[in-house]
């Protein structure tokens, strides 16, 4: 799947260094060394991941001008970087305020909208991917220890720490890390405030396959620029076009109509302008 994605994006207008980063498969006494360790049993498509793969990270580039902009990202943590979200103190400081004290019991989960992670003893929580300082993707454990594979769920953190349900197994997590390419914040499109007016303009430009284009509102059309990749990436070079000779007065002071005296039109006169 990664290598059809890599295809993909090599024929997409702008797209360059198009890079993957796979690691040789996870042994089986891996897996078990980290269940162990952290008392929680993986769910079947995790493992099977991790068998096939320890983890892999893809980047890609546009081209704009003669500046490379690093666009894409798309990553999942190594099992030995499957790390749980530090509950301890977050300052080295006596009673400084731990991730639980961030508590707030009065976002619970209605029916259209299942419970959120808690950062307590409640919820065991591991980071899959760091989403490039933007929040993280985590792998949620919804009743804590001993925790089971059955009681999972991938939910995105923001960076205002609050939870945004994104979906119940890691294989449905893994085809929309695919899908939506990388690009950046894209998993904000599964929050309730959207991604920024900068992201769109990506959006608008490559257009994931399970993006939602009714986020792209038509209040939102009033300040983003619609962008055609094939004009952004387009060849500089110039095509010349051949100027039009006029009339060729004839030699001799030959006597013409009266009437005032034509007059050669500049280039910077009214009418279409030759595009150079």
């Amino acid at each position: 799947m990664l290598n059809g994605k890599r295809d993909y994006l090599e024929s997409s207008p702008g797209v360059t260094e198009v890079t993957i980063l796979e690691k040789a498969p996870a042994e089986r006494h891996m897996i078990s060394s980290w269940e162990q360790k952290n008392n929680c049993v993986l769910p079947e498509d995790v493992k099977n991941f991790y068998l096939m793969t320890n983890g892999f990270h893809m980047t890609w580039s546009v081209k704009l001008d003669e500046h490379v902009i690093p666009l894409g990202s798309m990553a999942i943590n190594s099992i030995s970087k499957l790390t749980q979200l530090n509950q301890s103190s977050m300052y080295s400081l006596p009673n400084a305020p731990t991730l639980a004290d961030l508590e707030d019991d009065t976002q619970e989960g209605s029916e259209n909208q299942p419970e959120k992670p808690h950062f307590d003893s409640r919820s065991v929580i591991f980071e899959l991917d760091p989403c490039n300082g933007n929040g993280k993707v985590c792998l949620v454990y919804k009743r804590g220890k001993p925790a089971l594979a059955q009681d999972t769920e991938i939910w995105f953190l923001d960076r205002a720490l609050y939870w945004h349900f994104l979906t119940d197994t890691f294989t449905a997590y893994y085809r929309l890390l695919i899908t939506h390419l990388g690009l950046p914040q894209w998993q904000y499109a599964f929050t309730s405030y959207g991604i920024s007016p900068q992201a769109k303009q990506w959006f608008s430009m490559y257009k994931p396959i399970t993006y939602n284009t009714n986020l792209l509102t038509e209040e939102a059309d009033s300040f983003v620029n619609k962008l055609d990749p094939s004009k952004v990436f387009k060849s500089k070079n110039k095509t010349l076009i051949p100027k039009k000779k006029g009339p060729v007065q004839p030699a001799g002071g030959q006597k013409g109509p009266s009437g005032p005296p034509s007059t050669p039109k500049s280039s910077s006169g009214s009418g279409n302008p030759v595009r150079k």
